[in-house]
């Protein structure tokens, strides 16, 4: 286990899957969140967007953090045909989205960004995503009992869609719930060697 005395973790989200991941992965940490900006430039590759919004979040928590703490912030997408797919707004658009991804292989982008208030460094996970055929009937069930209207691309892996109609994953489970904890646990372990060469 990673000891990251005399530091505290802080993350940087509300997500209730990130806090879970995090606490089954052994730490313990405080949760610190601003409201922020997630739009972006139309033309920027959509590999990157993740990571620009981890990192957009940080800068915003950073002016909050204390000398003693290390920040986690992450942002997840999901990419198909070159699209971003991001949180649905309403019904039509949950199931406009899991339509798409209907019989097809996606990509989640989760974009990590771990600092404090005088370093910071960030990167992106993905793992692939193979959904089988799904039926009208059977987006409608999924909306209707799991209003999935707080995941990206309109689902969550760990409830029903993701024991019945996910046939293939080719990464971290962990990434495609919000936090690729794997990449995660080796970015703090190195964060926290940089930070006591730097002190």
């Amino acid at each position: 286990m990673i000891k990251l005395d005399p530091y505290r973790l802080v993350l940087g989200s509300k997500s209730p899957r990130r806090c879970e991941i995090l606490t089954e992965a052994g730490f313990r940490f405080d949760v610190i969140t601003a409201d922020t900006d997630e739009s972006f430039d139309p033309d920027m590759p959509v590999i990157e967007v993740a990571e620009m919004l981890a990192v957009r979040k940080a800068n915003a928590i950073l002016p909050q953090l204390s000398s003693d703490q290390i920040l986690i912030t992450a942002d997840s997408v999901v990419i198909l045909d070159n699209v971003i797919y991001n949180k649905p707004a309403d019904y039509p658009e949950a199931k406009h989205m899991l339509r798409i991804q209907s019989g097809r292989r996606q990509k989640v982008a989760t974009g990590v960004c771990i600092s404090t208030y005088n370093y910071q460094v960030s990167f992106t996970s993905t793992t692939f995503v193979e959904f089988a055929v799904l039926s009208d009937d059977e987006i409608d069930y999924y909306i209707s009992t799991f209003e999935p209207y707080d995941k990206a691309g309109g689902y969550g892996i760990q409830d029903w869609i993701g024991r019945c109609k996910i046939i293939g994953i080719q990464g971290s489970y962990s990434n495609v719930m919000g936090l690729p904890m794997h990449d995660v646990y080796q970015a703090l372990n190195d964060f926290f060697d940089q930070l006591v060469k730097k002190n």
